[in-house]
């Protein structure tokens, strides 16, 4: 099976172009101004247009209210949510069924106890994607760069799709990919030379030693 692979926080055409010739199976763009990452919707406009149907298109959102999601949709085409706050399983339910999108919860993960907690969204979200709990004094949730321990997920059998996301490089994807059975990454970070500053060569190396 043919891992999928997110490469997430695209901000420029030329890192939306190579992350699709590279065969991205889905393309991240953040709406959160707490990160470099984040783009305005007219940039969306044009990025998202550029990806066409060539992937799937996810918007990232921290804890977001519902004029704020809908302030998006009203002009960004996107395929799915992506929750990347503190909402809770009733909250991925209610934005679910309000916009009528698929959801992709984030799990911060350090330890077995996150697992359990990350149970609670199952059946709910369409998605879940499992990232790093974000360091101490950290501004933003994601995109710190920073690893766990993914023998945590190794073994364990989950009732819709998951990604696996934190400190993922090209170096290393293969790896974590091995030990974690994830059926798919996620990236930001991992794939830039300073954040919010992708590297078009690094994004086509991941996706290669990921699919591989």
């Amino acid at each position: 099976m043919s891992i999928l692979v997110k490469i997430c926080g695209l901000k420029t055409p030329d890192a939306v172009d190579t992350a699709l010739d590279n065969g991205a199976d889905l393309a991240g763009f953040v709406f959160f101004d707490r990160t470099p990452r984040n783009i305005t919707i007219p940039d969306a406009v044009a990025l998202t247009s550029r990806v066409g149907d060539r992937a799937e298109r996810v918007g990232l959102m921290v804890n977001p209210g519902d004029d704020f999601i809908q302030s998006i949709l009203n002009e960004v085409a996107l395929d799915i949510l992506q929750l990347h706050g503190a909402e809770t399983p009733e909250r991925v339910a209610e934005i679910r069924a309000r916009f009528g999108l698929p959801v992709m919860k984030v799990c911060a993960i350090s330890g077995a106890d996150d697992i359990a907690v990350a149970r609670a969204y199952e059946g709910i979200a369409d998605r879940l994607l499992f990232d790093a709990k974000p360091p101490k004094g950290a501004t933003r949730p994601g995109g710190n760069a920073v690893a766990f321990d993914w023998q945590v997920l190794a073994g364990e059998a989950w009732a819709c799709p998951w990604l696996l996301a934190g400190g993922l490089t090209p170096e290393n994807v293969a790896e974590a990919i091995r030990i974690s059975g994830a059926p798919g990454v996620d990236v930001s970070s991992g794939v830039e030379d300073a954040p919010g500053e992708k590297n078009l060569g690094k994004i086509a190396a991941f996706l290669r030693a990921a699919k591989a």
